[in-house]
């Protein structure tokens, strides 16, 4: 039996464990869920209540960047662990201050006394810090992407869609130009094909439907 992922299509961190799936080739059996309606079988194996959860004959990964190192453990053709010591220091700030001020930015109302302009300067305060050397290179870390690429566009893309005129109209063109390469890439379309919400009895839907090598 294939591993199970339960997976919703928009959550960046779905979108990132799909990423490293879709690298890796591993075959899984994509469990697509509607957040407000979460299946029962989820629940059980996963409390927590978030997606992503991947379910394997050894257990249950309920962590996006476990699910990612899971699969790239097994295999990695394009050699996306192979990256500098700084990609470690670029994650943990994206996962951090980064979504921390996207939160707040992006839904405001959530918490109190929020200033969201203030959240998103804070937040693009961060990702300026790559933007010089994304003027000279295709991804972070040179002409191919990396584990820290794959692990933090999905964030990235999800504070563009904010407010996409501000984004686009900004002087960060290396930071544009990295979204804009992953957005036209295969590897996205290939993690963002639609699918019906999963349930019990429906025939398995198999991810990757496509592989990327």
């Amino acid at each position: 039996m294939k591993p199970i992922l339960y997976s919703f299509r928009r959550c960046p961190y779905a979108m990132r464990a799909r990423l490293a799936i879709a690298s890796a080739g591993i075959e899984v059996e994509l469990r697509e869920v509607v957040l407000r309606d979460k299946p029962q079988e989820m629940l059980e194996a996963s409390p927590k209540g978030t997606v992503p959860v991947l379910i394997t004959e050894t257990g249950v990964i309920e962590e996006s960047r476990e699910i990612m190192e899971w699969a790239l453990v097994q295999n990695d053709p394009e050699g996306l662990c192979d990256m500098p010591a700084e990609g470690e220091d670029w994650i943990a700030q994206i996962e951090g201050p980064f979504k921390t001020a996207l939160d707040r930015y992006k839904y405001e109302t959530r918490y109190e006394g929020v200033e969201p302009l203030a959240e998103r300067e804070a937040a693009a305060a961060i990702l300026r810090q790559v933007d010089g050397q994304l003027r000279e290179r295709l991804w972070l870390y040179g002409d191919r992407p990396s584990f820290a690429d794959l692990a933090t566009i999905t964030f990235v893309r999800q504070f563009a869609m904010v407010d996409r005129a501000w984004f686009e109209g900004e002087d960060w063109t290396g930071v544009q130009g990295w979204l804009e390469r992953f957005l036209a890439s295969e590897r996205f379309a290939q993690i963002m094909l639609k699918y019906a919400k999963w349930q019990p009895g429906d025939d398995p839907v198999v991810f990757p439907a496509i592989s990327l090598n």
